[in-house]
């Protein structure tokens, strides 16, 4: 039979194959001994049977070479040897041991148990058996303890992963003993190292030079989270094939060194939260082979950009929470390779440079500099991988880009706190994915365009804090079916809500914030939110009751509903919101008992209403987490109960202005180990301050003003090393001058005002250093001797200049959430300008000096004029003697200045027509002589400013001067004698009256011991009703 060509060819075509096939599977066949030491070592292992993808189907009846995560050799003398074992992610748990069957294969090449959980057990010293691993990975896989000294004797090994991720293990590796060069030493190949998470605690000297002596041809070095500390060595510079260097969050307190820059094959450096400090070289900005730059986190690691080049490979430049400072550069916006820039909470300032040309951006973040100019430099709309772009926290200005809100990538958007203004525009809206739009606390002013209620993608709209104005129909946005987060608060709108749309149509908020929009009612589509947590209709026009399903909304953490005209409560509080830990109730009309508090309150603030009857003496039971409590401007009144002491959390407890009684509970004093405020002024207090302010004591500032309190003033108020406000006025403290409070720095007002303080405000050469003091209240006491000439040269903070004052403008605040905005305003009253007026925002650059109603004598120290910054000087109702002092001149923040009621000679300074924002001066019921000064301010004050000075002239008074105007004070001779000698009878009389007048009334004061008590305590009311004009300032400060 004869067979054609093809045929025989397809035959052989076809044994081949075959022949191919037969040589392949017998390749691949698995050992008996291999597969019996894999089948042993799974079933000495723990795993979920559910969640496994691999181990769930490992069984004898199949060959082992073709097990998911097992890599066979092919061919050689070691064919079907298992060579690579990947178990990563198979939800292993239990105890790996040394007697396990694993160690027994030799030929194992690559093994990786990653991201298991070997429940904290060490990790064997059978590992040290498997000599020809090159590649090794155990990360994440739940091992802790030290790193066997036997893993040092896998000299192959060119990759090691034993890096633990701290969110996902309790337990750490460690390599302590034996450390870390014994570790490494015979890693003579290895090129990746990755020990992240591994406690290393070993300095720059040792751990630079372990590297470098054995790991020459390391490429990737990976120790983030090792302890590791000290200065880089020079030895680090030898790794010269280093091209990723990953150390963050290491306490290595360093600078960098100039050697990063010669690593010729660097393409990522990540040093974030190092601790790091000077200045980071330039050069490493220059390189071309770097690709990622992390820095964050150093905040006192300073720099500046270079000029960047135009072929540099940079795509992630992360410097966010540094000292970096200068203009950003313009090439850095030609960085095309640029994807991510995080500059954020650094110190760069000028303009934004155009990024058009870097269109891979995918993230821009620049918020919190000192950035400005405009943005509409570049073409975002050309930037269409751009997500998120943060320029928040900025002095930016301008306009809007409108192309912004219709861009094609972009997600989030968030310019908040910067100077933008003008209005917005419609804009065009398609299915674009913003999702985020934060314009808050800017300039913005207008309506708001229709065209937001159509951003279907948005979920977060916060416009706060604008000049927005015009009505916003509340209904539409049911349009809005992802929206949860809405802030319109503290604009000029006004925010309609017809009610008509069902309440189920609109979305689930999370936070709803419409404070001083003129709401008058509340949204009755917030009774069905299940997930809102934060809701705030503060400062509205809501009258009535508070509706019981407010209450009703278990996910609610925080609610602001003060400054309203809410009235009562619709029901008892009960089954209160656990969630809730801020309540904001202040400034309503709310009457009748104190609620029931919510279980788990952090804020709390009932302030500013109408409550009455007593506080209740359960009221501790909810103060189990409680930090601030306010129940001032109330009508309470009992006495304050002992639970409160309870709050074994609170920073801040402010009782004041209500009508409390009885004493100062004693734990109070127990407390202030913690408490940061104390305030408890206008109200009816009786007894003794007790001198039981421990060691530790934490008060900022106490403050029991306007109470009946008497005794002394407690020694131990000088362990409250960081009182800040101290205020004892308009009590009956009866002591000397607190000379024990000399080494409390961080005092800033002291007010001891209207009490029965007497001696010197000299501390007899004690040092009495008060760098910050900004008030100083001694009034209407019973202080003598002379003005403290050594201790105000102490009290920096009124001589500065208004530049070094303007610099520190703040408020005086307590803030008791370190993470939160959420801070206590120290309130006094003060006597400025004739008036009591109470400061409720005490301004730390207002000072004041007031000495007034004492019996003190001598003359005005000249060096008066060093304090340069104060603005209220009360000297009035003394003895003072002497001349003004010129230098009174040099207080150029004076605004009011009262000498009145003294026994003050000499003409007024011409000096003191320079100050020009002096708004009230007193000098009457003195014996001043001379022209008036002229010009400037004093030009404003009445004859009032004058009276009783008899020898002066000039405006604004009717006496004019003349050339012999200029005379010296006159004598008690010159003012009541003539040159002839004549009785006057009449005079004799009124002097004979007088000193039979004085007789009965000193008389019963030496002799009659009730008589003296009496008067003590009413001839001041008696003379204040006879005599109103009187300036004492005593009944003043007690309202």
């Amino acid at each position: 039979m004869k067979i054609s060509h093809f045929s025989w060819l397809f035959f052989v075509t076809i044994c081949s194959i075959f022949l191919n096939l037969r040589i392949f599977v017998v390749s691949q066949n698995c050992l008996s001994d291999q597969q019996a030491l894999l089948l042993r070592f799974k079933n000495s292992l723990q795993f979920n049977l559910n969640l496994s993808t691999k181990l769930v189907h490992w069984n004898a009846r199949s060959n082992c070479c073709s097990w998911e995560g097992v890599t066979c050799s092919n061919g050689g003398v070691n064919e079907g040897r298992v060579i690579g074992l990947n178990l990563t992610k198979e939800s292993i748990y239990g105890e790996l041991v040394n007697s396990s069957t694993l160690f027994s294969l030799q030929h194992l090449q690559n093994l990786s148990l990653a991201f298991n959980n070997f429940s904290s057990s060490t990790i064997p010293a059978g590992f040290g058996n498997l000599t020809n691993l090159s590649y090794l990975n155990l990360s994440n896989a739940g091992f802790s303890g030290q790193i066997p000294i036997e893993i040092s004797n896998l000299k192959r090994l060119v990759t090691l992963d034993l890096s633990t991720s701290s969110f996902l293990s309790v337990s750490m590796l460690k390599i302590e003993s034996p450390d870390f060069a014994k570790i490494v030493r015979n890693f003579s190949v290895l090129k990746e190292l990755y020990l992240d998470g591994v406690n290393i605690s070993a300095s720059g000297n040792n751990w630079c030079e372990a590297l470098s002596s054995s790991l020459g041809n390391l490429t990737v070095l990976s120790m983030s989270n090792c302890y590791l500390s000290g200065h880089f060595h020079p030895s680090l510079s030898k790794l010269q094939s280093l091209s990723i260097i990953r150390l963050n969050n290491n306490p290595l307190n360093a600078s960098i060194p100039d050697f990063f820059a010669n690593f010729t094959n660097l393409t990522s450096l990540s040093l974030g939260s190092c601790g790091l400090y000077g200045r980071f070289p330039e050069k490493v900005f220059q390189s071309l082979t770097l690709q990622t730059l992390d820095l964050s986190n150093n905040v006192l690691l300073q720099g500046s950009f270079p000029k960047f080049l135009s072929n540099a490979s940079i795509r992630s430049l992360l410097l966010s929470t540094t000292n970096f400072s200068g203009a950003l550069p313009d090439s850095i916006g030609n960085l095309t390779m640029l994807s991510r820039l995080d500059l954020s909470s650094s110190k760069f300032s000028g303009l934004i440079p155009s990024f058009s040309m870097a269109k891979n951006l995918t993230q821009i973040n620049l918020s919190r500099n000192n950035l400005e100019g405009s943005i509409n430099s570049t073409r975002w709309e050309e930037l269409i991988k751009l997500v998120n772009l943060d320029l928040g926290y900025n002095s930016i200005g301008g306009s809007i880009p409108m192309s912004l809100f219709s861009h094609p990538s972009l997600q989030k958007l968030q310019l908040s706190n910067n100077n933008f203004s003008g209005g917005l525009q419609e804009f065009d809206i398609s299915s674009y994915p913003l999702n985020t739009l934060d314009l808050s606390s800017n300039n913005l002013e207008g309506p708001l365009p229709a065209s937001v209620i159509k951003l279907q993608g948005i979920k977060s709209l916060l416009f706060s804090y604008n000049k927005f104005n015009g009505s916003f129909q509340l209904d539409g946005i049911q349009q809005l079916r992802n929206l949860s987060n809405l802030d319109l608060s503290y604009n000029k709108l006004s925010i309609n809500y017809t009610g008509t749309a069902s309440p189920l149509s609109f979305h689930n908020f999370r936070t709803f914030k419409l404070a001083s929009c003129n709401l008058s009612t509340f949204p009755d589509f917030l009774r069905n939110q299940s997930t809102l947590n934060s809701l705030d209709l503060s400062q509205n026009q809501i009258h009535g009751e508070i509706p019981n399903w407010i209450w009703q909304l278990k996910s609610l953490m925080y609610l602001n509903l003060s400054h309203n005209h809410l009235v009562t409560l619709q029901g008892p509080l009960l089954n209160l919101p656990s969630l809730l830990n801020v309540l904001d109730l202040h400034s309503n009309n709310l009457q009748g008992q104190l609620p029931h508090l919510p279980p788990n309150v952090t804020y709390l603030d009932f302030s500013m209403n109408n409550f009455s009857s007593v506080i209740p003496t359960s009221i501790g039971i909810s103060l189990n987490y409680t930090i601030f409590l306010s129940l001032s401007s109330n009508k309470f009144q009992g006495e304050i109960p002992q639970s409160l002491c309870n709050g074994a959390y609170l920073r801040v407890l402010d009782l004041s202005n209500n009508s409390l009684s009885g004493t100062i509970p004693q734990c109070f004093y127990a407390m202030s180990e913690t408490l940061g405020v104390l305030n408890l002024r206008r109200n009816h207090l009786s007894g003794i301050i007790s001198d039981k302010f421990p060691g530790n004591c934490g008060l900022q500032t106490l403050s029991v003003n306007g109470n009946q309190l008497e005794g002394k003033l407690p020694k131990s108020l000088a362990n409250c090393a960081n009182l800040e406000v101290l205020d004892i006025g308009n009590n009956h403290i009866e002591d000397v001058f607190p000379c024990y409070l000399g080494n409390i720095s961080s005092l800033r007002v002291l007010v001891l005002r209207s009490n029965s303080f007497h001696g010197s405000i000299g501390c007899n050469g004690t040092d009495v250093t008060w760098p910050v003091l900004q008030i100083l209240d001694l009034a209407s006491n019973n202080f003598t001797g002379q003005f403290p000439r050594k201790s105000f040269s102490t009290w920096k903070a009124m001589m500065g200049n208004e530049d070094e004052v303007m610099s520190k403008l703040n408020h005086l605040q307590f803030r008791f959430l370190p993470f939160g905005q959420f801070y206590y305003q120290d309130t006094i009253t003060v006597t400025s300008k004739g008036l009591a007026i109470e400061l409720v925002k005490i301004l730390t650059i207002f000072t004041s000096i007031d000495f007034s109603a004492n019996k003190l004598d001598g003359s005005i120290p000249e060096d008066i004029g060093e304090l340069k910054s104060l603005h209220v000087f009360n000297l009035s109702h003394n003895a003072l003697i002497g001349k003004i002092p010129p230098s009174l001149g040099n207080l150029s923040e004076l605004e009011s200045l009262d000498l009145s009621s003294n026994k003050l000679t000499g003409e007024i300074p011409v000096q003191l027509a320079d100050l020009t924002f002096l708004a009230v001066l007193n000098l009457s019921f003195n014996q001043l002589v001379g022209p008036i000064p002229q010009g400037r301010q004093f030009g404003t004050f009445s004859n009032n400013s004058y009276e009783q000075n008899k020898g002066l002239c000039g405006y604004p008074l009717e006496k004019n001067c003349t050339a012999d105007t200029r005379l010296s004070s006159p004598t008690f001779e010159e003012t009541y004698s003539n040159s002839g000698i004549v009785i006057d009878w009449n005079f004799i009389s009124a002097e004979l009256g007088f000193f039979f007048g004085f007789g009965i009334v000193i008389g019963p004061l030496m002799f009659w011991k009730r008589w003296r008590i009496w008067y003590y305590k009413h001839i001041d009311d008696i003379l204040f009703s006879i005599f109103p004009q009187l300036y004492l300032g005593k009944e003043d400060c007690r309202r």
